[in-house]
Protein backbone atom coordinates (compact mmCIF):
# COMPACT_ATOMS: atom_id res chain seq x y z
CA UNK A 1 0.00 0.00 0.00
CA UNK A 2 1.36 3.40 -0.94
CA UNK A 3 0.12 6.86 -1.80
CA UNK A 4 2.32 8.65 -4.35
CA UNK A 5 2.06 12.41 -4.27
CA UNK A 6 3.22 13.47 -7.73
CA UNK A 7 0.31 14.49 -9.95
CA UNK A 8 1.12 12.21 -12.88
CA UNK A 9 1.04 9.12 -10.64
CA UNK A 10 -2.27 10.25 -9.16
CA UNK A 11 -3.77 10.61 -12.63
CA UNK A 12 -2.55 7.10 -13.52
CA UNK A 13 -4.38 5.81 -10.46
CA UNK A 14 -7.54 7.60 -11.62
CA UNK A 15 -7.18 6.12 -15.10
CA UNK A 16 -6.83 2.61 -13.65
CA UNK A 17 -10.25 2.65 -11.97
CA UNK A 18 -12.27 -0.52 -12.56
CA UNK A 19 -15.80 0.51 -11.49
CA UNK A 20 -17.30 -2.92 -12.19
CA UNK A 21 -14.68 -4.76 -10.15
CA UNK A 22 -15.07 -2.14 -7.45
CA UNK A 23 -18.79 -2.79 -7.13
CA UNK A 24 -18.25 -6.55 -6.85
CA UNK A 25 -15.39 -6.61 -4.34
CA UNK A 26 -15.23 -3.25 -2.52
CA UNK A 27 -16.41 -4.68 0.82
CA UNK A 28 -13.52 -7.14 1.02
CA UNK A 29 -10.37 -5.94 2.73
CA UNK A 30 -8.35 -6.89 -0.38
CA UNK A 31 -11.08 -5.83 -2.82
CA UNK A 32 -10.81 -3.58 -5.83
CA UNK A 33 -10.94 -0.21 -4.09
CA UNK A 34 -9.44 2.79 -5.88
CA UNK A 35 -7.24 4.27 -3.10
CA UNK A 36 -8.21 7.70 -4.42
CA UNK A 37 -9.77 9.01 -1.22
CA UNK A 38 -6.63 10.84 0.04
CA UNK A 39 -6.49 12.83 -3.20
CA UNK A 40 -10.20 13.60 -3.23
CA UNK A 41 -10.11 14.71 0.42
CA UNK A 42 -7.15 16.99 -0.23
CA UNK A 43 -8.78 18.53 -3.31
CA UNK A 44 -6.14 17.30 -5.75
CA UNK A 45 -8.89 15.62 -7.78
CA UNK A 46 -12.65 15.79 -7.42
CA UNK A 47 -15.68 13.55 -7.76
CA UNK A 48 -16.95 15.37 -10.85
CA UNK A 49 -13.84 14.69 -12.95
CA UNK A 50 -13.77 11.05 -11.80
CA UNK A 51 -17.41 10.58 -12.82
CA UNK A 52 -16.80 12.23 -16.20
CA UNK A 53 -13.74 10.07 -16.87
CA UNK A 54 -15.68 6.87 -16.12
CA UNK A 55 -18.53 7.79 -18.44
CA UNK A 56 -16.06 8.89 -21.14
CA UNK A 57 -14.68 5.33 -21.15
CA UNK A 58 -18.05 4.09 -22.39
CA UNK A 59 -19.46 2.48 -19.25
CA UNK A 60 -23.23 2.42 -19.01
CA UNK A 61 -24.93 3.80 -15.92
CA UNK A 62 -26.28 0.43 -14.79
CA UNK A 63 -22.72 -0.95 -14.80
CA UNK A 64 -21.29 1.73 -12.53
CA UNK A 65 -24.21 2.81 -10.37
CA UNK A 66 -22.63 1.46 -7.18
CA UNK A 67 -19.36 3.26 -7.90
CA UNK A 68 -21.15 6.58 -8.52
CA UNK A 69 -23.22 6.06 -5.38
CA UNK A 70 -20.11 5.68 -3.27
CA UNK A 71 -18.71 8.92 -4.69
CA UNK A 72 -22.07 10.53 -3.93
CA UNK A 73 -21.81 9.53 -0.26
CA UNK A 74 -18.82 11.86 -0.03
CA UNK A 75 -20.79 14.73 -1.57
CA UNK A 76 -23.75 13.97 0.69
CA UNK A 77 -21.60 14.29 3.80
CA UNK A 78 -20.10 17.53 2.48
CA UNK A 79 -23.59 18.96 2.02
CA UNK A 80 -24.38 17.99 5.61
CA UNK A 81 -21.27 19.86 6.74
CA UNK A 82 -22.20 22.91 4.67
CA UNK A 83 -25.54 23.17 6.45
CA UNK A 84 -24.61 22.00 9.94
CA UNK A 85 -21.21 23.67 10.24
CA UNK A 86 -19.53 23.10 13.61
CA UNK A 87 -22.58 21.14 14.75
CA UNK A 88 -21.01 18.21 12.91
CA UNK A 89 -19.04 17.73 16.15
CA UNK A 90 -22.30 16.99 17.97
CA UNK A 91 -25.09 14.45 17.55
CA UNK A 92 -26.85 15.26 14.27
CA UNK A 93 -30.12 13.43 14.95
CA UNK A 94 -30.25 11.37 18.11
CA UNK A 95 -28.33 11.20 21.40
CA UNK A 96 -26.01 8.20 21.58
CA UNK A 97 -27.53 5.55 23.82
CA UNK A 98 -25.76 3.51 26.51
CA UNK A 99 -22.62 5.64 26.70
CA UNK A 100 -20.22 4.40 29.38
CA UNK A 101 -17.55 7.11 28.96
CA UNK A 102 -16.20 9.89 26.73
CA UNK A 103 -12.63 8.66 26.42
CA UNK A 104 -10.63 6.45 24.08
CA UNK A 105 -10.44 2.69 24.58
CA UNK A 106 -6.82 1.84 25.34
CA UNK A 107 -6.73 -1.46 23.45
CA UNK A 108 -8.17 0.20 20.34
CA UNK A 109 -5.45 2.85 20.46
CA UNK A 110 -2.80 0.17 21.08
CA UNK A 111 -4.15 -2.23 18.43
CA UNK A 112 -4.65 -4.93 21.06
CA UNK A 113 -8.36 -5.66 20.80
CA UNK A 114 -7.79 -9.43 20.46
CA UNK A 115 -9.61 -9.28 17.11
CA UNK A 116 -6.65 -9.95 14.81
CA UNK A 117 -8.12 -8.46 11.64
CA UNK A 118 -9.03 -5.23 13.44
CA UNK A 119 -5.64 -4.94 15.14
CA UNK A 120 -3.99 -5.40 11.74
CA UNK A 121 -6.11 -2.61 10.28
CA UNK A 122 -5.31 -0.23 13.15
CA UNK A 123 -1.62 -0.90 12.65
CA UNK A 124 -2.10 -0.19 8.94
CA UNK A 125 -3.72 3.09 9.89
CA UNK A 126 -0.62 4.07 11.86
CA UNK A 127 1.77 2.85 9.18
CA UNK A 128 0.06 4.07 6.01
CA UNK A 129 -2.47 6.64 7.15
CA UNK A 130 -5.25 4.58 5.61
CA UNK A 131 -7.89 2.08 6.66
CA UNK A 132 -10.34 0.20 4.44
CA UNK A 133 -13.84 1.64 4.76
CA UNK A 134 -15.35 -1.63 5.97
CA UNK A 135 -12.68 -1.83 8.67
CA UNK A 136 -13.51 1.73 9.73
CA UNK A 137 -17.11 0.69 10.27
CA UNK A 138 -16.02 -2.41 12.19
CA UNK A 139 -13.74 -0.32 14.40
CA UNK A 140 -16.40 2.29 15.09
CA UNK A 141 -18.94 -0.41 15.91
CA UNK A 142 -16.58 -2.12 18.36
CA UNK A 143 -15.74 1.20 20.01
CA UNK A 144 -19.22 2.70 20.25
CA UNK A 145 -21.65 -0.20 20.36
CA UNK A 146 -19.62 -2.93 22.09
CA UNK A 147 -17.19 -0.81 24.12
CA UNK A 148 -19.88 1.85 24.81
CA UNK A 149 -17.52 4.78 24.21
CA UNK A 150 -18.97 8.07 23.03
CA UNK A 151 -18.20 8.44 19.34
CA UNK A 152 -16.52 11.87 19.28
CA UNK A 153 -13.02 11.31 20.69
CA UNK A 154 -12.48 7.99 18.85
CA UNK A 155 -13.66 9.67 15.64
CA UNK A 156 -11.12 12.44 16.20
CA UNK A 157 -8.44 9.79 16.82
CA UNK A 158 -9.16 8.14 13.49
CA UNK A 159 -9.33 11.47 11.64
CA UNK A 160 -5.98 12.41 13.16
CA UNK A 161 -4.22 9.55 11.41
CA UNK A 162 -6.04 9.44 8.05
CA UNK A 163 -4.35 10.80 4.95
CA UNK A 164 -7.86 11.04 3.52
CA UNK A 165 -9.14 12.74 6.65
CA UNK A 166 -12.39 14.37 5.60
CA UNK A 167 -14.17 15.60 8.70
CA UNK A 168 -17.62 15.25 7.12
CA UNK A 169 -17.13 11.67 5.91
CA UNK A 170 -15.34 10.66 9.09
CA UNK A 171 -17.64 12.16 11.70
CA UNK A 172 -20.88 11.42 9.86
CA UNK A 173 -19.81 7.80 9.36
CA UNK A 174 -19.01 7.38 13.05
CA UNK A 175 -22.38 8.90 13.89
CA UNK A 176 -24.09 6.60 11.40
CA UNK A 177 -22.55 3.59 13.16
CA UNK A 178 -23.45 4.92 16.64
CA UNK A 179 -27.02 5.75 15.45
CA UNK A 180 -26.73 9.46 16.20
CA UNK A 181 -27.12 10.02 12.44
CA UNK A 182 -29.12 6.90 11.57
CA UNK A 183 -32.11 4.92 12.80
CA UNK A 184 -30.20 2.01 14.36
CA UNK A 185 -26.75 1.02 15.53
CA UNK A 186 -24.45 -0.88 13.21
CA UNK A 187 -23.11 -4.17 14.58
CA UNK A 188 -20.55 -6.60 13.23
CA UNK A 189 -19.71 -10.06 14.51
CA UNK A 190 -16.67 -12.28 14.10
CA UNK A 191 -18.24 -14.27 11.27
CA UNK A 192 -18.74 -11.10 9.23
CA UNK A 193 -15.22 -9.87 9.95
CA UNK A 194 -13.79 -13.26 8.96
CA UNK A 195 -15.74 -13.18 5.69
CA UNK A 196 -14.57 -9.77 4.54
CA UNK A 197 -11.11 -9.74 6.11
CA UNK A 198 -10.05 -13.23 4.96
CA UNK A 199 -9.53 -14.33 8.55
CA UNK A 200 -10.60 -17.45 10.40
CA UNK A 201 -10.56 -16.38 14.02
CA UNK A 202 -12.88 -17.96 16.58
CA UNK A 203 -13.81 -17.62 20.26
CA UNK A 204 -13.48 -13.84 20.45
CA UNK A 205 -15.86 -11.47 22.22
CA UNK A 206 -17.49 -10.90 18.81
CA UNK A 207 -18.02 -14.58 18.12
CA UNK A 208 -21.74 -14.23 18.80
CA UNK A 209 -25.01 -13.94 16.95
CA UNK A 210 -26.37 -10.52 16.00
CA UNK A 211 -29.16 -11.01 18.50
CA UNK A 212 -26.64 -11.36 21.35
CA UNK A 213 -24.45 -8.34 20.55
CA UNK A 214 -26.74 -5.48 21.69
CA UNK A 215 -27.19 -6.89 25.18
CA UNK A 216 -23.69 -8.18 25.91
CA UNK A 217 -21.64 -6.51 28.69
CA UNK A 218 -18.51 -4.56 27.79
CA UNK A 219 -15.74 -7.13 27.14
CA UNK A 220 -12.69 -7.02 29.40
CA UNK A 221 -10.50 -6.14 26.39
CA UNK A 222 -12.47 -2.90 25.89
CA UNK A 223 -12.88 -1.69 29.47
CA UNK A 224 -9.66 0.23 30.05
CA UNK A 225 -9.78 3.80 28.78
CA UNK A 226 -7.30 6.56 28.09
CA UNK A 227 -7.68 10.31 27.56
CA UNK A 228 -5.92 10.59 24.20
CA UNK A 229 -3.95 13.75 23.49
CA UNK A 230 -3.97 14.72 19.82
CA UNK A 231 -1.65 17.52 18.76
CA UNK A 232 -0.52 18.85 15.39
CA UNK A 233 3.14 19.61 14.69
CA UNK A 234 3.21 22.32 12.01
CA UNK A 235 6.28 23.23 9.94
CA UNK A 236 8.32 26.34 10.64
CA UNK A 237 7.63 29.42 8.59
CA UNK A 238 9.78 30.56 5.70
CA UNK A 239 10.00 34.09 4.33
CA UNK A 240 7.22 34.77 1.84
CA UNK A 241 7.96 36.29 -1.54
CA UNK A 242 4.88 38.39 -2.15
CA UNK A 243 3.82 40.80 -4.91
CA UNK A 244 1.27 43.19 -3.38
CA UNK A 245 -0.01 44.17 -6.82
CA UNK A 246 -1.37 40.67 -7.44
CA UNK A 247 -4.30 38.83 -5.83
CA UNK A 248 -3.75 36.10 -3.25
CA UNK A 249 -4.92 32.59 -4.13
CA UNK A 250 -5.44 30.85 -0.80
CA UNK A 251 -4.96 27.07 -0.51
CA UNK A 252 -5.44 24.83 2.53
CA UNK A 253 -5.21 21.16 3.49
CA UNK A 254 -8.56 20.49 1.78
CA UNK A 255 -7.70 22.37 -1.42
CA UNK A 256 -4.49 21.38 -3.20
CA UNK A 257 -5.86 21.48 -6.73
CA UNK A 258 -2.97 21.80 -9.25
CA UNK A 259 -5.34 23.10 -11.94
CA UNK A 260 -7.07 25.82 -9.95
CA UNK A 261 -6.73 29.10 -11.88
CA UNK A 262 -3.57 27.61 -13.30
CA UNK A 263 -2.94 30.29 -15.93
CA UNK A 264 -3.42 33.30 -13.67
CA UNK A 265 -0.54 35.46 -12.42
CA UNK A 266 -1.21 35.49 -8.68
CA UNK A 267 0.38 34.91 -5.31
CA UNK A 268 -0.25 31.32 -4.22
CA UNK A 269 -0.11 30.51 -0.51
CA UNK A 270 -0.91 27.31 1.37
CA UNK A 271 -2.28 28.57 4.69
CA UNK A 272 -1.88 26.27 7.70
CA UNK A 273 -3.75 27.94 10.55
CA UNK A 274 -2.83 26.75 14.07
CA UNK A 275 -6.41 27.47 15.21
CA UNK A 276 -7.80 25.04 12.61
CA UNK A 277 -5.41 22.26 13.57
CA UNK A 278 -6.02 22.82 17.26
CA UNK A 279 -9.72 22.24 16.63
CA UNK A 280 -9.10 19.35 14.22
CA UNK A 281 -5.63 17.93 14.93
CA UNK A 282 -3.79 15.70 12.46
CA UNK A 283 -0.61 13.63 12.63
CA UNK A 284 2.85 14.53 11.33
CA UNK A 285 2.31 11.95 8.58
CA UNK A 286 -0.77 13.84 7.40
CA UNK A 287 1.03 17.19 7.47
CA UNK A 288 3.90 15.74 5.45
CA UNK A 289 1.44 14.31 2.94
CA UNK A 290 -0.09 17.78 2.52
CA UNK A 291 3.35 19.35 2.08
CA UNK A 292 4.31 16.72 -0.51
CA UNK A 293 1.09 17.28 -2.48
CA UNK A 294 1.77 21.01 -2.38
CA UNK A 295 4.78 20.44 -4.68
CA UNK A 296 2.41 19.79 -7.59
CA UNK A 297 1.47 23.48 -7.59
CA UNK A 298 4.05 25.82 -9.05
CA UNK A 299 5.17 28.70 -6.84
CA UNK A 300 2.94 27.63 -3.96
CA UNK A 301 4.40 28.98 -0.72
CA UNK A 302 3.53 27.85 2.80
CA UNK A 303 2.49 30.18 5.60
CA UNK A 304 1.89 28.89 9.13
CA UNK A 305 -0.29 31.37 10.99
CA UNK A 306 -3.75 32.86 11.08
CA UNK A 307 -5.39 34.52 8.09
CA UNK A 308 -5.39 37.97 9.72
CA UNK A 309 -1.66 37.61 10.37
CA UNK A 310 -1.07 36.76 6.71
CA UNK A 311 -3.11 39.79 5.63
CA UNK A 312 -1.20 42.06 7.98
CA UNK A 313 2.11 40.65 6.74
CA UNK A 314 1.34 40.99 3.03
CA UNK A 315 -1.10 43.89 2.94
CA UNK A 316 -3.16 41.90 0.45
CA UNK A 317 -6.83 42.88 0.09
CA UNK A 318 -7.92 40.65 -2.81
CA UNK A 319 -8.14 37.10 -1.51
CA UNK A 320 -9.51 34.24 -3.61
CA UNK A 321 -10.36 30.84 -2.12
CA UNK A 322 -12.55 27.82 -2.75
CA UNK A 323 -15.75 27.42 -0.78
CA UNK A 324 -15.37 24.99 2.10
CA UNK A 325 -17.28 24.67 5.40
CA UNK A 326 -14.06 24.62 7.43
CA UNK A 327 -12.97 27.98 6.05
CA UNK A 328 -15.94 30.33 6.00
CA UNK A 329 -13.66 33.15 7.18
CA UNK A 330 -11.57 33.12 4.01
CA UNK A 331 -11.48 36.09 1.65
CA UNK A 332 -13.92 38.10 -0.35
CA UNK A 333 -13.96 35.95 -3.51
CA UNK A 334 -14.96 32.28 -3.26
CA UNK A 335 -14.91 29.86 -6.16
CA UNK A 336 -17.43 27.02 -6.11
CA UNK A 337 -16.07 23.52 -5.72
CA UNK A 338 -16.66 20.99 -8.52
CA UNK A 339 -19.58 18.69 -7.68
CA UNK A 340 -21.05 15.68 -9.44
CA UNK A 341 -24.48 16.98 -8.54
CA UNK A 342 -24.19 20.76 -8.15
CA UNK A 343 -27.97 21.29 -8.16
CA UNK A 344 -28.62 18.95 -5.22
CA UNK A 345 -27.87 21.17 -2.26
CA UNK A 346 -29.02 21.57 1.32
CA UNK A 347 -29.57 19.03 4.09
CA UNK A 348 -31.20 15.67 3.46
CA UNK A 349 -32.22 13.49 6.35
CA UNK A 350 -30.78 10.36 4.76
CA UNK A 351 -28.54 9.36 1.90
CA UNK A 352 -31.41 7.58 0.17
CA UNK A 353 -33.43 10.80 -0.02
CA UNK A 354 -30.34 12.66 -1.26
CA UNK A 355 -29.57 9.98 -3.86
CA UNK A 356 -33.16 10.06 -5.12
CA UNK A 357 -32.59 13.67 -6.15
CA UNK A 358 -29.11 12.98 -7.57
CA UNK A 359 -30.29 10.13 -9.76
CA UNK A 360 -32.53 12.52 -11.67
CA UNK A 361 -29.40 14.02 -13.19
CA UNK A 362 -28.02 10.69 -14.37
Amino acid sequence: MNFPTNYSSILKRVDAIDPIGYAKTRNFIDGGVTYLSPYISRGVINTKEIKELIFAKGYKYYQIEKFIQELAWREYFQRVWQVKGNAIDTELKNPQESVAHYQMIRNIENAQTEITAIDDQINNLYKWGYMHNHARMYTASIVCNIGKAHWNLPARWMYYHLLDGDLASNHCSWQWVASTFSSKKYYCNQENINKYCNSNQRNTFLDKSYEELPTMPIPAALKETVASTLETVLPTNETLKFDTSKPLLLYNSYNLDPNWRINEDVNRVLLLEPSHFKQYPVSEKVIQFVLDLKLNIQNLQVYVGELNELINLTGCTTIISKEHPAFHHYGNIKDERDWMFPKVTGFYNSFSSYWKQCSKYL
